[in-house]
């Protein structure tokens, strides 16, 4: 009489028979949205490939090609599809360059934020208690200034301790540790909450009952049940990090200029606005 074996799924048959896979393929909207962040992670990879020029090289950066409107207009030069900026750079290689750029920052400090908030909000929600109290007020303090005030003190005191030049050669690893540190108290609340409610639930019991120790049941049993509000939240952040980082760069506590990103366009641009309002009010005023 011969034994039935027991297949073991693999991962990945487990992924296209699990829930998530499902409710994507049936969701237009999220399928539209993932098709088009696809579509610009994989330009802004293949950025070195696709760009008509390379930002960071400064030799063939001509400061008499600065300003210069896009191809299809007056002026404009075949070279530089979308025009220069006030340096000569050609503005659709720094929008290329400068993705990759914003979103290595927006994933490396959602990443961060992720980690320390996992940390915390599975510790205080765990334990609870004193620790539970300490954590969450500590939490609260932060959370009673708004994120780019304590980004900028945090880049501050970064800039004061070790100086301008070493944050400039580390500035992409600065704005991570910065904006990670400002935004990590929005996953330790949330992790908090459903671990409060996990931990009532038998399969915690049965775990501490068959010896497991804290570690081992926080991160191996009740995390895995938390991740869905997880996964929501870092979908907004990666978001809002990438905003954090053009604001800190629109405030010079960003990334040099040598490094263009999103922040130094927006900055750009706005400055080139400024200039062109005051010139139309000038005129005004003359005639």
């Amino acid at each position: 009489m011969t034994q039935a074996v027991q297949v073991v799924p693999s991962r990945w048959e487990r992924f296209k028979q699990s829930d998530f896979l499902y409710y994507f393929k049936r969701d237009k909207v999220a399928m539209t949205s993932f098709t088009v962040f696809m579509v610009i992670l994989v330009m802004s990879l293949a950025s070195p490939l696709i760009a008509p020029h390379n930002p960071y090289d400064l030799s063939t950066i001509d400061i008499m090609d600065a300003e210069l409107p896009p191809s299809w207009m007056e002026d404009g030069d075949a070279t530089f599809p979308l025009g220069t900026d006030e340096q000569g750079r050609d503005i659709l290689s720094t929008i290329l360059y400068g993705s990759r750029l914003s979103l290595t920052i927006g994933f490396a400090a959602v990443g961060l934020q992720l980690f320390l908030g996992t940390v915390i909000g599975l510790s205080a929600g765990y334990f609870g208690g004193r620790v539970d109290s300490f954590l969450m007020r500590f939490a609260d303090v932060q959370l009673s200034f708004s994120t780019m005030m304590v980004a900028i003190i945090v880049s501050a005191i970064f800039k004061a301790s070790f100086g301008s030049e070493f944050f400039s050669q580390y500035a992409v690893l600065m704005l991570v540790v910065i904006i990670g540190i400002a935004e990590w108290p929005q996953y330790a609340r949330t992790i908090r909450a459903s671990v409060l409610a996990e931990k009532k639930k038998e399969y915690v019991e049965a775990a501490r009952v068959m010896g497991f120790k804290a570690p081992r049941i926080m991160f191996r049993h009740i995390l895995p049940n938390c991740l869905s509000p997880i996964l929501v939240i870092s979908t907004v952040q990666v978001a809002n990090a990438i905003m954090s980082e053009a604001a800190l760069s629109f405030l010079g506590l960003g990334l040099p200029v040598d490094q263009p990103s999103l922040g130094a366009l927006s900055v750009s641009a706005l400055s080139t606005s400024s200039r062109a309002l005051g010139g139309s009010r000038r005129s005004q005023v003359w005639f």
